[in-house]
């Protein structure tokens, strides 16, 4: 097992270098001057001139990529054109918020996937099995964007039962050390805050929810279909287990595998994926920080937004195929 881990942690060193090469490239053929946007449009030449050779893009983009990359490999991402911040910074200042809208999003969608999914196969051909076909393929097929500003009107602006943006209402002033408002209001037992955070969170998390609920949904009734055929479960109910322990601990448990693979999969693609989401519900996140980079030709956020959410999937990749061995003894690394 460790060495399987330690040869996928040297494995993803090339990767991520691919990763930051087509990053770096695609980003410099973004059209629009980040100097030019800095300055304004009635700026003079010489000043358009000052300003590129400080931010280093007067250089032949060769010669940058290497310099970015060497600062990346010592940790170093570069600084905002926009704000002068460091952007490993302001990756973490705004990273906490979007954790937190994907893990209850994946909460959601797992959770209610799960249910579909299991209900579905156990009542294969029923109108229960309909109606989870019907919910599925429309999760995969609404876009968030959408979904998003339909609910948005009908449940706040219409029925004004749940805000429309943010993460706390203005009047309430709560500081997070973590950035987690709703661990941490729950753990201090300000039930007050975690009240709004729920309110606030409930809208985003479900849009965002949705495609990741569709996909678990499907793979879930597809995975148990199979198992419940196998022998092993004919045997099970042979020997007169109930019904429910029967679905539960033994279908259930063999049919989890390629669904750990989509949660894993939906998850690393919902932490890149929330961008239109936190746009749509001015969610503070990375999502929303990548769009206000890309609009400003901020280089330097743009790239470590990306290489920070290339990252991110990689390593979940890597603890979905060690949970494998958890949920399934018979794997094995060696």
């Amino acid at each position: 097992m460790y060495r399987y881990i330690i040869r996928r942690l040297l494995i993803m060193i090339p990767v991520m270098i691919g990763v930051s090469a087509v990053v770096f490239f695609l980003i410099r053929s973004i059209p629009g001057d980040p100097a030019q946007i800095l300055l304004g449009e009635h700026s003079s030449e010489e000043a358009l001139e000052k300003i590129r050779t400080q931010l280093g893009l007067d250089k032949p983009k060769i010669i940058q990529f290497f310099y970015f990359l060497y600062n990346m490999i010592k940790g170093d991402l570069g600084r905002s054109f926009l704000t002068n911040e460091i952007v490993s910074i302001e990756i973490y200042k705004h990273f906490p918020a979007t954790l937190e809208l994907t893990l209850c999003s994946m909460i959601f969608g797992s959770t209610v996937g799960l249910i579909l999914g299991v209900t579905a196969a156990t009542h294969r051909n029923s109108i229960i099995d309909y109606i989870t076909t019907v919910i599925s393929v429309a999760g995969i097929s609404m876009p968030i964007f959408w979904l998003g500003l339909i609910a948005i009107i009908i449940f706040s602006i219409k029925f004004h039962i749940l805000p429309i943006s943010g993460r706390l209402d203005p009047t309430i002033t709560f500081k997070a050390k973590t950035g987690l408002i709703i661990l941490e209001s729950l753990i201090r037992g300000d039930f007050t805050v975690f009240k709004d955070a729920i309110y606030h969170m409930i809208l985003p998390a479900v849009c965002l929810g949705t495609i990741p609920l569709a996909s678990i949904a499907r793979m879930t009734r597809s995975s148990m279909l199979e198992v419940l055929n196998q022998d092993f479960i004919r045997t099970a109910r042979a020997k007169g287990l109930p019904t429910r322990k029967v679905i539960y601990t033994h279908a259930l448990r063999n049919a989890l595998i390629p669904v750990v693979t989509v949660i894993g999969l939906q998850f690393g693609s919902l932490l890149g994926g929330a961008v239109l989401t936190e746009t749509i519900f001015a969610w503070p996140g990375i999502g929303r920080l990548s769009v206000e980079a890309i609009n400003a030709r901020d280089y330097p956020v743009i790239q470590g937004c990306i290489i920070f959410f290339a990252f991110i999937f990689v390593f979940i990749n890597l603890l979905v195929d060690i949970i494998y061995a958890f949920i399934d003894p018979r794997i094995r690394y060696e």
